[in-house]
């Protein structure tokens, strides 16, 4: 697949027609069998979740937690492929890694001390691309960071509306 190729005529509507490009995803929880588990409907797919084992869930389905570094991991994931492919390096794997650190005091309410959400999350790229200098495997990681829209959206995250 060639991917300027494909992407081109998308950009010379974005860049004609800005609007275009201003979309809104959707995801829909609706609730399990137990107070503990629940399905997210993506639109085009839906996933199962439960609480983690750490405050009382089942634990054989992927919590919360796991699905928001789930979602990092994705979206570094592909956009470290895609970006690999615009800048011509040619790679012979890409693999994303993503640990997050969480204090279950927190979501508990055992400790206010402790925070209720991840202290800390890593993202680790393992790009094995020989033909590649140290440059631009450094421009790769630091346009992968630029352009992976959910490491922007936790690093810079926007004002969440909750209505009932």
């Amino acid at each position: 697949m060639d991917l300027r190729e494909k992407q081109k005529p998308l950009k010379d509507r974005y860049r004609e027609e800005p609007d275009a490009a201003k979309i809104t995803l959707t995801a829909r929880g609706s609730e399990g069998d137990e107070a503990v588990a629940c399905s997210v409907d993506l639109g085009r797919a839906i996933q199962e979740a439960q609480a983690h084992v750490g405050v009382g869930g089942p634990g054989t389905a992927a919590c919360s937690g796991d699905l928001l570094l789930g979602a990092l991991a994705a979206c570094a994931q592909v956009t470290c492929q895609m970006v690999a492919t615009s800048m011509g390096i040619e790679t012979e794997s890409i693999n994303v890694t993503v640990e997050g650190d969480l204090d279950l005091r927190g979501t508990l309410g055992v400790s206010r001390e402790a925070n209720v959400g991840f202290d800390a999350i890593r993202v680790s790229f393992d790009v094995e691309a020989p033909g590649a200098s140290e440059e631009e495997l450094a421009s790769l990681i630091e346009k992968t960071e630029r352009y992976c829209t959910v490491l922007q959206t936790l690093r810079n995250p926007p004002p969440i509306e909750s209505t009932a």
